[in-house]
């Protein structure tokens, strides 16, 4: 696939695996931006996507690349705080691997190409990175590079559906000046404003 612009996730990641290291065990049962998470499901859920993205990159194809997200939120592993910033280690580390980006991968299900995949997976890191941060009152600077991908991403699938559906809901709508992430965060259905 001749023209496809490549990032790394690596810095995104790696950012996500700190705030994976910053989370109390009192904060697991607390809330989040994602009505359906508690901190422990969030955690659950980035385990699960962590390892999806990094098989999808490798184009290994099979049970952690075909479950929809919304089937289930997989139980979060006794050893999370090792496994979930290892997993996050490999998935920036497949991506990193030039075919990743080209010809048909599979996530949570669908077939999509791998510059698609890629971008689903910063917005992926970014959007539940800032889920964790505000959910546990972590300071969060997303990464540029991943950050512009999943705005670009959310715009897309804002303009696709064209009916003022975000991804994970209604586009919560931001002032003129809001920052990039702010925008990406009201494209994806939270209201940037969110606190626990």
């Amino acid at each position: 696939m001749t023209g496809t612009t490549t990032f790394d996730l690596g810095p995104q990641a790696a950012l996500v695996a700190r705030l994976v290291s910053g989370v109390p065990d009192a904060a697991l049962a607390g809330p989040t931006p994602c009505p359906a998470y508690t901190v422990g499901d969030l955690l659950g859920h980035l385990a699960g996507l962590a390892v999806a993205f990094r098989d999808a990159a490798r184009k290994e194809l099979g049970p952690t690349t075909d479950t929809p997200p919304g089937e289930a939120v997989p139980p979060l592993p006794g050893d999370w705080r090792e496994r979930l910033p290892r997993a996050l280690g490999e998935l920036a580390e497949a991506w990193r691997d030039p075919a990743a980006w080209t010809g048909m991968t599979r996530a949570g299900g669908v077939d999509l190409p791998g510059a698609v995949a890629a971008a689903v997976a910063a917005d992926e890191l970014v959007v539940h990175g800032w889920d964790l941060a505000r959910a546990t009152g972590q300071e969060y600077v997303p990464d540029a590079a991943a950050l512009e991908a999943s705005h670009s991403f959310l715009l897309a699938v804002a303009e696709e559906n064209g009916d003022g559906q975000g991804l994970f809901g209604p586009v919560v709508p931001v002032p003129d000046d809001a920052s990039p992430l702010d925008r990406a965060v009201g494209l994806s259905g939270r209201d940037p404003g969110w606190g626990p």
